[in-house]
């Protein structure tokens, strides 16, 4: 109920709007609402997915002439041609989002400008259908929407709705995939999250809010030109996101009413909107880098105990693990990937076993972290297979690993820091979400049971591992081993077969590599396979039952940790006298 009192005071006050104005804020109320259906459905792409959609202002035009010219050559009734604009820049929203997944950043935001450019000119040179530079008169609704208060609460309706699908989504198990995709795309296909399906599936829903609020934007300006789809205007959207703040909701609302008022307030300086607009994000990211959501988050200003402690409870992990795996072994079997004329894996034979912990050792450069990267299917090796049992992994598939029962961590850990520490580890489960987007933006019972079964997963996770007093804390305000330790819940999160765990014992104290030996030894005790890349030695010859040694991407010796110890080669060119 606490989240939920900004939203309810927000709407409160629009609601009260029609007691103390007069018809012209009517106007500039129903303005902000349109903008707000846009800016809602665009925030999912910008503020949460991270891509720089700047010419969103296509979609708003589509759906406008859509809408107009339903309605006045079909006489179709305007809510249908709402709808139809909506859908029209569903369709719309995929082909402008398609480049997404290939291009990044600046390049992507060039081609939806370049987008918003073309259907410009489309609606100004197609006079037949557009009326070209005379434009089209928008959809007229009938009473009581006719009257300035009418379309206002109308506008208000959808604009509260948009505001509870997207709050629904972001708060979600698609919320969090769409910032994990943003901040550690790695890590988000690690955990099972397919880029392609998530990006195509946001971008159809923007789509459509943009397409709608195209249509109330016709009938809002009565008339419509290609004139009143300025650069300016996009410009607006995705300025009110960013003044906003990233993965908020409440932010970019807040941003756009006050975009929406600005011009009003200083209506004398009209001249210098695009000055005044590049100057308020200046000082956005200048003095508040976070946006307007970053003020709001008032929780994570409590500083945190600096004397704190890990202390990892490997006992409860039958309740995380509550059937054992039963697994068959991961087998790479005469694996070669070169990188131009170095051979990082040369011939690479290994065999992992459920219920055991295998170790990797080697120099610096000796292919260690690449044969992770192999099995986790970032690395497409040049020959040989990588097996589960007797079935070949697809190569290049990250993605896929999660489904199959392969959890990791990483070298560096990948973290999202905006979210929280119960966020972070949320994530590690996504594979076993079951309710789809929609019915995640309408709250359906599927969906609230997701929520229940993956919050209760990492909050058994966390408790595994002694993060659990951290679990509302952001991220980036953990100290480094407890990073280490939520990567570690993260990828327990997932239930999974194997775990690989690479180097997850750099920068830990003494006493840190002991809980995390001992976690790491009971993880295996409970079924799971684990491949651990490690450099402290006494780590590896402490927890593991078998040991690979590498040396210039191949095998220098395989055998138990006392075979290893003893190995005059491995002592020779690895562990010193």
């Amino acid at each position: 109920m606490r989240a939920l009192l900004p939203y309810l005071v927000i709407f409160a006050a629009a609601l009260a709007l029609p007691l103390v104005a007069n018809d012209y804020w009517a106007v500039i109320g129903a303005r902000a609402a349109v903008y707000w259906v846009l800016v809602a459905g665009l925030n999912l792409v910008v503020g949460y997915g991270g891509q720089l959609a700047i010419g969103w202002v296509a979609l708003l035009t589509l759906g406008s002439y859509t809408a107009a010219v339903l309605c006045q050559r079909f006489d179709l009734n305007p809510f249908l041609a709402y709808a139809a604009g909506g859908g029209l820049g569903a369709l719309a929203g995929v082909v402008v989002g398609l480049p997404a997944l290939r291009l990044r950043t600046f390049y992507f935001a060039m081609t939806t400008l370049g987008f918003a450019t073309i259907v410009t000119q489309v609606a100004l040179a197609w006079q037949s259908v557009t009326g070209g530079g005379i434009g089209l008169p928008g959809p007229a609704l009938s009473p009581p929407f006719d009257a300035p208060w009418g379309f206002y609460l109308l506008c208000l309706g959808f604009a509260a709705v948009v505001t509870w699908m997207t709050a629904n989504i972001g708060a979600g198990r698609y919320g969090r995939s769409l910032v994990a995709m943003r901040d550690a795309e790695v890590a988000a296909e690690s955990v099972g999250i397919g880029k392609a399906r998530l990006l195509i599936i946001v971008f159809l829903f923007s789509g459509f809010t943009a397409g709608v609020a195209g249509g109330l934007f016709a009938t809002l300006q009565s008339y419509i030109t290609p004139e009143a789809f300025s650069f300016d205007l996009s410009v607006t959207f995705f300025i009110a996101i960013l003044v906003g703040g990233r993965g908020s909701i409440l932010g970019p609302l807040i941003g756009n009413v006050l975009l929406t008022l600005l011009p009003e307030v200083a209506a004398p300086l009209v001249a210098w909107s695009t000055f005044l607009y590049a100057a308020l994000l200046l000082v956005i990211v200048l003095l508040i880098p976070g946006g307007i959501a970053s003020l709001l988050d008032f929780r994570n200003r409590k500083p945190l105990d600096s004397t704190r402690t890990i202390v990892p409870r490997p006992e409860l992990l039958a309740s995380l693990l509550a059937d054992p795996p039963i697994g068959k072994p991961i087998a790479l079997r005469n694996v070669v990937l070169a990188f131009g004329g170095v051979r990082a894996i040369d011939g690479l034979d290994l065999m992992v076993q459920p219920g055991k912990v295998h170790g990797l050792i080697g120099p610096n450069g000796s292919g260690k972290t690449t044969t992770l990267n192999v099995i986790s299917g970032y690395y497409v090796p040049q020959e040989g297979e990588v097996y589960l049992g007797d079935r070949s992994l697809p190569h290049g598939a990250p993605q896929s690993r999660a489904a199959l029962g392969i959890a990791r961590t990483f070298q560096t850990p990948r973290i999202i820091g905006e979210a929280s520490v119960l966020q972070n580890v949320m994530i590690g489960a996504s594979v076993d979400g079951r309710a789809s987007f929609m019915e995640t933006a309408l709250t359906l019972p599927r969906h609230r049971a997701d929520e229940q079964r993956l919050t209760a997963r990492a909050m058994d996770a966390l408790r595994v591992v002694g993060l659990d007093a951290l679990a509302a804390v952001r991220a980036d305000r953990l100290q480094h081993s407890e990073l280490r330790f939520m990567e570690i819940a993260r990828a327990l999160a997932g239930r999974p077969t194997f775990l690989l765990l690479d180097e997850p014992a750099a920068g830990l104290s003494a006493d840190e590599i002991m809980r995390l030996g001992a976690l790491t030894k009971a993880v295996a005790e409970a079924g799971t396979g684990v491949l651990l890349v490690e450099h402290h030695a006494d780590l590896i010859f402490d927890i593991c039952d078998e040991v690979t040694v590498l040396n210039l991407g191949r095998e220098l010796a395989a055998g138990t940790p006392a075979e290893i110890r003893s190995h005059k080669e491995v002592v020779s060119a690895y562990l010193g006298a």
